[in-house]
């Protein structure tokens, strides 16, 4: 008896120091709403069946419907599921973490006060007096701050009397101080921003230039619905005054997606001429876009742009607001198009209608109404060998010249464009050889001698090519550190022989619209062949080397510029190479080598055109970069970049242009040797902002800092400063 009480008692001495310090309290009053535990954990557990409550010391833990609470000292009813928690208090479930001195916190419910409180909602970090959780996805919190940087003291933060935070959803503040350390910047009336978009609402643009003076553009975000938010611009530049717009996106369940674009200024230049006839000038910007899926098979877009520039009519013929104020759409499109473009597939054929107007009558455009587009690939008639093919098009132009000075003749001509082609695909031995015949027939409403319904008809021969040459070559490498394990050489020649015969009618007598009023007989033979090398590296499958070389032969004597007839010849080579001699190497070159002209033409049997661009990955924080664009009697240019990540928290950047030999450009400028472009980039990572220095040096514009700031939770969020302190002399380029 005396061996069984000893070994009791080392029993329940083990229990006790070895098992866990856990109680388990349950309360079946809760069952409506899902039967759960509290789970208390600490170092020392005391549980008092009278008020049913739980008192926890040291390490303390609860769990309790996915909700953990830390702290050191806990008192908890398991009744009403109510809780106080006190030293280093953290509470965290999936909306988010809130620590604190003190919590009150009613775990039914997902309920309490957190005094002295430090809180988290991705992306967002704050501090506040008070926070209170008003139900399991919403948070209050009083007299705190609000930022993206984790540290105590973090480098920017929003102060605000108080903080609406639905975690996962939304943050709203009132009365709120931008701060930057210690510094206060600006005040905001109240900040909203909903956590589900990685963007910030505000973009402020400060900076200073030639053409618009000191400058402020910004930019500031709202959501009307769900499906439609937009930008509200408001802008000052000095020596402009204001302008202000709006873009709106829209999304809708059945008719598609789209966006609206005005932006509008009173324009008062301050150097204006003293013989100017205006000192303002209104000028405005309008562009929609939509796009709609009709279905899988059908889809609509369309476009529509409208300029208005009295600075144009008044002043000067080359302004233009899109130029002025949004040089990057410019840059894509010069003179945009306003159109609708409705689109249909029939399983394998497809319908294509186009509406184009001209909205802009200083644009070189042509209406188009309409233009219907039928086509159909190539598809087997029946069991018999013969592929049909068939593209038509029916277009209704107009052109109404107003350009000043005019570049087009006022044209309006109906067309009606088939074409119907017939082929037989055929294996010879190990020849892929396709022979085909093709009509065309090009119907007007009349031509420039009014004749009404003329056809143009133009026939057309001829027959495709090709073939595959390969052998594998078992060959184990490592030579000059290129780690190959067998080879495979694809040699793949290819002719394309067409003829067409001269078209019924000359061009002459056609009102010339496009390349299709302008067919002229042809007899030529295109000509290609490439060469692949294949090769494994590390397992996988690398193209080594991919070279191209394409040319076409035409049999139809030529005329020099004498009026001598010679026959047949080859037009100029074309060259395409791809290198991959290594994973951090990579080339790639094309070049044209001229072979047409005449015996004075100083371009005739030289390389007229060669560019090539090498590029080095080193390591994953080294790049460097090298290419030329060369011709012959025109411009060649070097370029150089380097991109080095010095440390985690600082990278540098370089990018340099030269020319290397003088020239005069088309439009007649003279461009002397030397550098065209320098530009120089270190970027530093200030925790939670980066900062990038520039310094670009241009030939044309001169020399010009920018500084920009990014907030890394809002990549979008920038903070620019520029300002251009040399600017180029006027001459000699």
């Amino acid at each position: 008896m005396t061996q069984f009480k000893y070994k009791f008692i080392v029993f329940c001495i083990s229990y006790l120091i070895f098992s866990p310090i856990c109680i388990y309290a349950e309360d079946s009053s809760l069952k409506g709403i899902g039967s759960q535990s509290i789970v208390v954990n600490g170092d020392n557990v005391e549980y008092f069946t009278e008020n049913q409550e739980v008192t926890a010391m040291g390490n303390v833990e609860i769990i309790y419907g996915g909700s953990r609470l830390t702290c050191k000292k806990l008192v908890v009813n398991t009744k009403t599921k109510q809780g106080v928690a006190e030293g280093n208090a953290r509470l965290e479930d999936e909306n988010g973490v809130i620590e604190g001195e003190k919590i009150t916190y009613d775990f039914q419910a997902k309920t309490g006060t957190i005094i002295d409180a430090g809180f988290r909602a991705n992306p967002y970090f704050g501090k506040a007096r008070k926070v209170e959780r008003l139900g399991e996805s919403e948070f209050i919190a009083r007299y705190g701050y609000l930022t993206t940087c984790n540290f105590n003291k973090p480098h920017y933060r929003i102060a605000s009397k108080q903080m609406s935070i639905l975690p996962g959803d939304k943050i709203e503040t009132k009365n709120d101080t931008l701060y930057l350390g210690g510094f206060p910047l600006f005040y905001l009336p109240r900040f909203n921003h909903t956590l589900e978009d990685p963007m910030m609402h505000v973009r402020l643009m400060p900076g200073n230039s030639k053409d618009w003076g000191v400058y402020m553009l910004s930019a500031w975000r709202y959501s009307l619905a769900d499906n439609v938010n937009g930008r509200a611009y408001l802008d000052y530049r000095n020596k402009l005054g204001w302008a202000e717009g709006f873009g709106l996106n829209y999304s809708t369940t059945y008719v598609g997606k789209g966006d609206l674009k005005f932006y509008y200024t009173d324009e008062k230049p301050t150097d204006l001429p003293k013989t100017a006839t205006r000192t303002n000038f209104q000028r405005y910007l309008m562009r929609w876009r939509h796009k709609w899926a009709v279905d899988d098979q059908t889809n609509f877009i369309s476009e529509f742009y409208k300029i208005g520039d009295q600075k144009r009519k008044y002043f000067d013929l080359d302004s233009n607001i899109l130029k002025d104020y949004f040089f990057r759409e410019y840059e894509k499109e010069l003179e945009p198009l306003t159109y609708a473009l409705f689109h249909h597939s029939f399983g394998y054929s497809s319908i294509d209608v186009l509406m184009q107007k001209r909205v802009n009558n200083w644009y070189n455009q042509m209406d188009k109404l309409p233009e219907i587009k039928y086509t159909l690939p190539s598809t087997r008639l029946g069991e018999s060998p013969l592929y049909f093919e068939n593209n038509s098009v029916f277009t209704s132009f107009n052109i109404s010249n107003s350009v000043t000075p005019a570049t087009l003749t006022d044209v309006s001509v109906t067309r009606l464009d088939i074409i119907n082609k017939i082929s037989i695909p055929r294996k010879i031995a190990f020849f892929e050889f396709t022979p085909f015949v093709k009509n065309r027939e090009i119907i007007y409403n009349k031509d420039t001698d009014d004749k009404e319904f003329p056809v143009n008809t133009v026939f057309y021969a001829g027959a495709d090519l090709s073939t595959k040459f390969y052998r594998v070559f078992n060959v184990k490498t490592n030579l000059l550190g290129l780690g190959l394990n067998g080879f495979r050489h694809i040699i793949t020649p290819t002719i394309g022989y067409s003829y067409n015969h001269a078209p019924t009618i000359k061009s002459v007598h056609l009102r010339q619209i496009d390349t299709t009023d302008a067919i002229t007989s042809s007899n030529a033979a295109a000509l290609a062949i490439s060469n692949k090398i294949q090769a494994k590296r590390n397992g996988v499958s690398v193209d080594l080397v991919d070279f191209r070389v394409t040319n076409t032969y035409n049999f139809k004597p030529q005329v020099d510029t004498s009026g001598n007839k010679r026959g047949g010849s080859l037009s100029d080579f074309l060259f395409n190479l791809k290198l991959l001699p290594y994973s951090w190497m990579r080339v790639e070159a094309d070049a044209t080598y001229k072979l047409s002209g005449t015996s004075s033409d100083e371009n005739y049997d030289r390389f007229s055109i060669v560019n090539y661009d090498i590029d080095f990955d080193f390591t994953p924080t080294l790049s460097f970069g090298l290419g030329q664009r060369y011709e012959r009697k025109g411009n060649s240019q070097i370029t150089a970049s380097l991109n080095w990540r010095l440390s985690p928290k600082w990278r540098f950047s370089i990018y340099n242009r030269y020319n290397i030999k003088p020239y005069t450009d088309t439009n007649g400028a003279f461009i002397k040797k030397g550098s065209l472009e320098q530009e120089y980039t270190i970027s530093r990572d200030l925790h939670c902002w980066e900062v990038d220095l520039t310094l670009n040096t241009k030939r044309t514009n001169g020399s010009g800092i920018f500084i920009v700031f990014r907030l890394k939770a809002f990549p979008e969020l920038e903070l620019s400063m520029n300002q251009s302190y040399n600017e180029p002399k006027s001459g000699v380029q």
